[in-house]
Order: structure tokens, then C-alpha cells, then sequence
């Protein structure tokens, strides 16, 4: 019985060069396909049979990187089944490392082909900068720390996906006690994050442990390909063309100067609404005037369902987007024991189809969550045309332009899910929480750079560094007896450990994606067709070009931050007054 909530679903192209019946899990079935490409490269007698070779490697890449996909998706779905567990493993610790040299020796043939130089430069100018980065980056000796890289952050999902509490009776996981934090009874609050707190605690070691060896491996990769520490080796390897350090300094310190006092300004009003002398960390989440909780939905079927509706009132496109992924069963929304934390969506590559996943459990930020990661669906679908893999993923910075302009535009129908004062409050929280994330964006990704310029600190100096970053963007929480919980909170940041240097791409995108939002105030179908033209982009254009094609511009600093943070403080004032 397959683990995969999907059957079968076929190429969206019939393969021309890879065969049907191919063993993807093989290498020693695999590895000829390699040799017929490298042998293929020298005998091309024109430009055209040189793109034809690409496209062919392409397939190969696509097929490959699906069965990736599958294996994984498979592993977070079902974390305690071993024979999913296996499955992956064996794709990491045997086909990745067989692959790495082999997807290294083709780079350089088309870096070295006497043909590269005539194919048609607007089309193949990004493909050809990334190729180039992809030989330069690589190195035989590294692909063992690599997989080795891939094996811890295996543990640190397992050991995630594993913890659970027992409260009032009842085993549950970490993230189904995320809705006692909605709860109008502070002590009930008080109790389940305490519980889950303490639950993390317990397992500090082994999160810091994985972490200690992350740390030593990532220097070695950026040691051995010629980098002084891993901030300039992620740099590279995340492709970051269009912007350095120096512009991230720059983008926390925006976010110190004009969203830190908004951010203090929505954590005093809740402080007054709720009557309490001081906000604890388990204040942030409730309703400030101690309403029920939103309770958007009861099952994932109906989040599915009037998540639908939403798509349908949006735009016939998006509607069909998602319905056709309900008919290919390429959702996995419920949380369950055993089912890795987080939310994500994977694009199969040769299906060219996403699936999503996630968590929920009837929260308004599982709402949140689902229009978030269709964001991310509704991009690879615009894609799907395009033959050459590398143009269907765009940039992480615009891919989450993508999820993050979706929470918005979605956010003006959550009537769907409420009654109008409730929709009024869905709104609030979300806005809230866009002024909310900020700090926390930059509190993850300077952090990072903190770490990584310091890669043999010890787990005190971390901890020390860690607490000065909450200092300057932790806000007005007092954390009094909780001091152990907040000199970890960072162990539940998967990004951290699993995705190094992947964070402020969120700030960045939610910058652009509130340029969307803007401009759909002004004129919405004249916004989200912009948008759809960027996503149709997919990664074929630099950076600041798919902003643009979007309606947004490419820019993170100051000038940038205080007029999108102030729009949204507006629309709070706003919401606030229709109470």
C-alpha cells in the first residue's frame, strides 16, 4: 500500500528520452543515462541539438527529482513508519552523492560547449548564471558532509515530529496545543504553554547537539569550497546575486526603527485590553478581549471546501488550480502523531504538480496557512509550460511573494469561513501578525548570521547571542521563570536547523506581497493579474524583474518598510473602528 495520499500520476510530457519503466532508486540503472548525455554533448553539430540536449537532461533531472520528492513526502507524512524512513535515506546516503559528480560533469559541458555562446541570450541568461554558480560551487569532497547534513536534519525532524504531552487526559502533539493559546481562560493558557515549554526544554540537549554538528559540518562544506565561513559560501550557494549582508544589517535595522514601535504599540493595546499588569509569552495569541476563539472549520474537509469557495470568487484560474489538486488527492492537511511538524509544498517535478501539506487543527492560523502554501501551488502550476526545470523554481524571495500576496488577497473572503464581526477579527489577527512576523524575520536571520560568522563559539556564547537578538526584537514580553523556554524558543524554528540562510526571504517577499495587496486596494483585477504574470515568469528572469513584472519593486530598506508598515497600521485603525 503506498504512504502517498496521490496515485499515479503521469509525465506531464511523455518522456522522449528517459524510458517509462526506468528504476529511479537505482543508480546502476540511472547511471547510463548519464553516459548516453555526456557522450550525446560532443556530437552536437548546432544550436538546436545543444538545446534539445538540455531539454533531454532536463527530463532526466525532473524524473530524478520526483522521485526525491515521493520519498519525502512519504517520510514527513508518515515519520514512524521505517520502511518510509528507509526509502529516503537510501535516496540521500546513494543516489545524491552518485548524482552530485554526474550533474557536476554535465554543468561543465555546457560551460565548455563551443555552441553556449549563440543560444539566444534573453532565454538562456539566468540558466546560464545559475549552471555556471552550480560548477563553481562544487566539490567532490563535500557531497559526503552533504549527506551526512541530510541524516542530521533527518534526526532533528524525527525527534520534532515525536514530542508530544499529555494534558488534562489526553496525549497530544506540540502543535494541537497550539490552540489552547486561543483560550479566554489565562490559566489554561498559562498551563498548556508551560507544558509544551517544558517538553521542549526537556529535549535541549539533543536539539543542540544536532545543531552543534550542523554547525561543524556546514563549515567544513564552506572551508572546503574555498569560502572564509558558511554566511559567504549560503550566499552563494542560495544564489543571492542581487543583494549581500550588508543589505540584511540594513533590513533589521529598518525593521528596528519603523516596525518595532508599531509592533510595541499592538502589544500595549492587547496588554490594556486584557487587563493584565504585564504580557506573558502565553498572552500573545488569545483574543485581547478574551472572546472565543476563532474556530474557522471543525474537519480539513471543510477548510478544503471554503477554501475553495474563496479561489472561486478570486478568479476562475486559481479555482481550477486548486480544485484539480482536491481531485488528485494532493493534500495531506490533518495533523496526526507520527506526521513531521510544519507546512510546505513540493512541486513534483515531472508531474508538474504541487502537493501541499500541513498541520491543521481548526485554528484561524491554519486559514492562514493553506492560502500561504496555495500561493506556493498556484506558482508551479503557472510554470507547468516551461520544458527547462531550472526556469519552473523561481527564487525563494519571489516564490514566497507568491504564498505570502495570496495570505492577503485570500484574507479579503474569510467571510466564507465567518460570520462578519469574526471575519472582521480574522482580518485583525492576520494583520497583526504581518507586523508581528517582522521582528521575528529578523531575529531568525540575524541570529544566523551571528552563528555562522562565529562557527566555533560554544553553546553559552550562543545562547548569550541569542538572548541579545530577542532583546532588540522580542518586544514588551515578560518571561520572568520562563527563562529556559526563551533561550531555546529558537529549537522549534525548523529553518534553522533544516534550511540555513532560509528566512529573510520572508521578510523581503512579505514586503512585495504587501505591494500587491496595495495596489489591489487601488484596482484588484488589475493587481492579480500582475501578480499571475509574475508567477508565469516562474525563475526565468533575475530577481528585481520578477518584482517588477509583479508590480512591486525590489528593495528592503527603510524607505521601502516605513510606508507598507504604516499602510497596514491604517487598516488596523480602520478595522478596529467597525468593532
Amino acid at each position: 500500500m503506498s504512504l502517498l495520499p496521490f496515485g499515479e500520476l503521469p509525465p506531464f510530457r511523455p518522456r522522449r528520452f528517459v524510458p517509462a519503466t526506468l528504476a529511479l532508486g537505482d543508480w546502476e540503472a540511472v547511471a547510463p543515462f548519464f553516459d548516453q548525455l555526456e557522450a550525446r554533448a560532443a556530437g552536437c553539430t548546432a544550436v538546436a541539438d545543444l538545446e534539445q540536449w538540455l531539454l533531454d537532461a532536463g527530463e532526466l533531472s525532473a524524473a530524478l527529482d520526483e522521485e526525491r520528492a515521493r520519498r519525502y513526502i512519504a517520510k514527513t507524512c508518515h515519520t514512524d513508519n521505517s520502511e518510509a524512513e528507509k526509502a529516503y535515506l537510501h535516496f540521500v546516503e546513494v543516489i545524491d552523492p552518485a548524482l552530485k559528480p554526474r550533474q557536476f560533469a554535465m554543468a561543465e559541458l555546457f560551460l565548455k560547449h563551443p555552441f553556449r555562446s549563440q543560444l539566444p541570450r534573453a532565454k538562456y541568461e539566468v540558466f546560464d548564471r545559475a549552471t555556471a554558480l552550480q560548477s563553481e560551487l562544487y566539490r567532490p569532497e563535500n557531497i559526503p558532509l552533504e549527506t551526512e547534513e541530510a541524516k542530521v536534519g533527518n534526526e532533528y525532524n524525527k525527534l520534532s515530529g515525536s514530542l508530544t504531552v499529555e494534558f488534562r487526559g489526553e496525549e497530544k502533539t506540540l502543535v494541537a496545543m497550539g490552540r489552547f493559546q486561543e483560550e479566554p481562560d489565562r490559566a489554561v493558557r498559562e498551563e498548556a504553554w508551560k507544558l509544551v515549554a517544558d517538553r521542549r526544554v526537556r529535549e535541549a540537549d539533543r536539539f543542540d547537539a544536532f545543531f552543534d554538528e550542523l554547525i561543524r559540518i556546514r563549515h567544513q562544506i564552506a572551508r572546503n569550497a574555498g569560502f572564509p565561513d558558511y554566511v559567504a559560501y549560503a550566499y552563494r550557494m542560495r544564489g543571492r546575486f542581487d543583494y549581500g549582508p550588508e543589505d540584511c544589517r540594513k533590513f533589521h535595522d529598518a525593521i528596528e526603527t519603523e516596525v518595532m514601535p508599531i509592533f510595541r504599540k499592538l502589544q500595549a493595546q492587547r496588554r490594556q485590553k486584557l487587563g493584565v499588569e504585564r504580557l506573558r509569552p502565553w498572552d500573545t495569541q488569545v483574543d485581547p478581549l478574551n472572546r472565543p476563539p476563532l474556530r474557522p472549520f471543525s474537519t480539513s474537509a471543510e477548510m478544503e471546501t471554503g477554501v475553495q469557495t474563496v479561489f472561486d470568487r478570486m478568479n476562475p484560474q486559481l479555482a481550477a488550480g486548486f480544485r484539480g489538486m482536491r481531485e488528485k488527492r494532493l493534500l495531506d492537511l490533518d495533523n496526526r502523531k507520527g506526521k513531521a511538524p510544519g507546512g510546505y509544498q513540493y512541486t513534483l517535478n515531472e508531474a508538474r504538480l504541487p502537493f501541499i501539506f500541513m498541520n491543521s487543527v481548526g485554528l484561524q492560523r491554519d486559514l492562514e496557512t493553506i492560502l500561504h502554501e496555495a500561493g506556493h501551488a498556484f506558482h508551479a502550476l503557472a510554470c507547468r509550460e516551461e520544458d527547462l526545470p531550472l526556469y519552473r523554481e523561481a527564487p525563494i524571495e519571489f516564490c514566497e511573494v507568491a504564498s505570502m500576496a495570496m495570505e492577503l488577497l485570500g484574507a479579503e473572503h474569510l467571510d466564507v469561513f465567518y460570520t462578519p464581526a469574526d471575519a472582521l477579527r480574522a482580518r485583525t489577527v492576520h494583520l497583526e501578525g504581518v507586523i508581528g512576523v517582522f521582528p521575528w524575520i529578523a531575529t531568525i536571520d540575524a541570529f544566523q548570521h551571528w552563528i555562522y560568522s562565529h562557527p566555533n563559539h560554544t553553546r553559552d556564547e550562543r545562547r548569550a547571542a541569542w538572548l541579545a537578538i530577542m532583546d532588540r526584537f522580542g518586544g514588551d514580553i515578560d518571561w520572568s521563570g520562563c527563562e529556559s523556554a526563551r533561550a531555546t524558543l529558537w529549537h522549534k524554528q525548523l529553518h534553522v536547523f533544516l534550511y540555513p540562510f532560509y528566512y529573510v526571504e520572508y521578510g523581503i517577499a512579505q514586503l512585495g506581497a504587501l505591494q500587491v495587496w496595495v495596489n489591489a486596494q487601488k484596482d484588484p483585477v488589475r493587481a492579480l493579474a500582475d501578480y499571475q504574470a509574475g508567477l508565469a515568469l516562474g525563475g526565468s528572469r533575475p530577481l528585481p524583474e520578477l518584482f517588477a513584472k509583479a508590480g512591486c519593486r525590489f528593495d528592503f530598506g527603510r524607505d521601502t518598510v516605513r510606508p507598507l508598515v504604516v499602510r497596514v497600521s491604517d487598516e488596523l485603525h480602520r478595522l478596529a473602528l467597525q468593532v
